[in-house]
């Protein structure tokens, strides 16, 4: 799936969110982040730009994506929980609150 620049600052905002729930990076989870640069395409720089934008301009980018991306965000971030090896309860939230706020429907993922 195609992300335009914007949704693509809101995907890796949302899965940098997640991953770094935790404070720490595990070796899974760079290489989580490398493997996704290739498949959504972005570079160092978009990831910086991600990373310093608040996670509300994410959500609200989030909420305007058609329900198609929004599915592909929420397995997303499900391989991003478990990159590591664990899912953590603080990550199960950190989605959920993601999702929520987005405007992600549960009943049909």
């Amino acid at each position: 799936m195609e992300f335009n620049q914007q949704e693509k600052l809101g995907v890796i905002k949302a899965i940098d969110q997640v991953i770094r729930t935790d404070d720490k990076i595990y070796e899974g989870e760079s290489f989580f982040l490398a493997q996704l640069s290739k498949v959504v395409k972005f570079d160092r720089a978009l990831f910086d730009q991600a990373r310093n934008m608040t996670l509300d301009a994410a959500i609200e980018i989030i909420k305007g994506m058609p329900d198609s991306k929004k599915e592909v965000l929420a397995m997303m971030l499900n391989q991003a929980a478990n990159a590591d090896g664990r899912v953590q309860e603080e990550e199960l939230r950190t989605i959920h609150n993601i999702f929520t706020l987005g405007g992600v429907d549960f009943e049909n993922l």
